[in-house]
């Protein structure tokens, strides 16, 4: 992958978020001249980038200077975050991606950009995300290829973070809305377990499905991250010497790009050479038809949180938000109760596995980032992994033949977040 701090203006928005954190607290930056190279970096890259629906430098660089000017208030404090357009700022705008909502001024922040300013982050402005955060294409670029997707929906968090105009931004996950793009654009994505960020607030939400996260240029800062956000304390990498590790290809292996299979498969070796306990476990039978039962909860939640604008606004809204309410026509309660059912029968199923591996290390994608810029991106080693409510992070191992990234994924046991960023940097290290 080419190193894009070449492509534009590159000073102290290349700091990592622990990077950051340590200058700040030493007095050798300010979080003024952080902002401003951030700032600089987006004026003169994002009309080509396309990855921030929102920004306002004098409300960025007043925070900053506020932060600069008061002891230290939280673990992050003078370090800018970017926000996905789908959370509630009560400074800035939020439209949720959509023309429906444009201009849409809310009077109050979602609860995890309440914890980001309680500890001390500037809220550089707003990422861009697809209309409501379904899966349709909005015009972001991959920062490694302008020709290629940056994956969806979180496209712009993910897109904002590998071009160096932020540090971390955060993202939400309804199918594989961070972990895809993270990967897609080289970057690290965490998606937390179903309740682990607080998602008080988030306007929209498909209850069932709907989960917080972030992308970072580093596993450290995943961990400084998380911490922030749940008050919690990890220490990435000291995971003892041998996790135990379950290589999962998955029902829907057939789709995997000859550079996913390599990926896994480099993995897999390399680890078990450095002391994992590596095994290779398949889902059971009863995960077979867990695609469908996705989309019947998906599609049926979507427009129970969409109920508002899909009866006034329904003509306006994209293809796939249509196409998920005309298919909920078809499903009665009874197969959203089936639905949910099985979901649960899975996540019962899979705890087993988790009591023999600390994690399942499968794909994040189905290959390297596509050309295709205006069709839907296959997040089928996604979906299923969000509907099991637990913890998921891609670390940006590999490319494939283009020189684009290919990341590998993470899996833990719902609950287990903090293990497994652990677990995930041990595993960064030693690859």
């Amino acid at each position: 992958m080419k190193d894009l701090r070449q492509r534009g203006p590159a000073g102290l928005n290349t700091l990592d978020v622990g990077s950051a954190v340590a200058r700040l607290a030493a007095g050798e930056i300010t979080s003024e001249a952080l902002v401003a190279d951030c700032l600089k970096r987006i004026a003169a890259l994002d009309t080509d980038l396309c990855a921030w629906a929102f920004i306002d430098p004098e409300l960025a660089l007043i925070q900053a200077r506020q932060c600069d000017g008061e002891a230290p208030r939280g673990p992050l404090h003078g370090v800018p975050v970017g926000i996905k357009d789908i959370l509630d700022t009560k400074d800035m705008p939020t439209e949720y991606g959509s023309v429906i909502h444009r201009g849409h001024r809310p009077v109050s922040d979602t609860s995890c950009v309440t914890a980001l300013r309680n500890a001390g982050a500037v809220i550089l402005g707003k990422t861009a995300t697809t209309e409501f955060a379904s899966p349709v294409p909005i015009g972001v670029r991959n920062p490694h290829d302008f020709g290629r997707s940056p994956g969806v929906s979180s496209s712009g968090s993910a897109a904002a973070v590998a071009d160096y105009m932020v540090p971390v931004a955060l993202g939400t996950q309804t199918g594989g809305s961070v972990i895809l793009p993270a990967a897609f654009c080289g970057v690290f994505g965490f998606k937390g377990s179903l309740n682990a960020i607080d998602r008080g607030g988030i306007r929209h939400l498909r209850p069932s499905l709907d989960t917080l996260g972030f992308m970072t240029r580093s596993a450290e800062d995943m961990a400084i991250i998380y911490g922030a956000l749940t008050a919690s304390t990890v220490m990435p990498g000291d995971q003892p010497p041998s996790p135990r590790i379950g290589i999962c290809r998955t029902p829907w292996w057939d789709n995997a790009a000859p550079e996913t299979d390599t990926a896994i498969e480099t993995a897999e070796r390399k680890l078990a050479n450095i002391g994992a306990e590596v095994a290779r476990v398949e889902l059971p039978e009863v995960f077979a038809n867990a695609e469908e039962t996705f989309r019947v909860i998906s599609s049926v939640e979507g427009v129970s949180a969409l109920e508002e604008e899909l009866a006034n606004q329904f003509d306006v809204m994209n293809h796939w938000i249509k196409a998920g309410a005309e298919a909920c026509l078809s499903w009665s309660d009874s197969d959203l109760q089936a639905a949910q059912t099985h979901a649960e029968k899975c996540r019962s199923v899979l705890g087993g596995i988790f009591d023999e591996f600390d994690v399942i290390l499968t794909a994040s994608t189905v290959g390297e980032a596509s050309e295709d810029l205006v069709g839907i991106s296959d997040s089928c080693f996604n979906r299923i992994w969000t509907m099991m409510h637990g913890p998921c992070v891609t670390i940006p191992a590999y490319s494939g033949p283009n020189g684009m990234p290919v990341g590998i994924q993470v899996v833990g046991r719902p609950g287990d977040d903090a293990n497994v960023i652990e677990i995930a940097g041990w595993i960064t290290r030693h690859l």
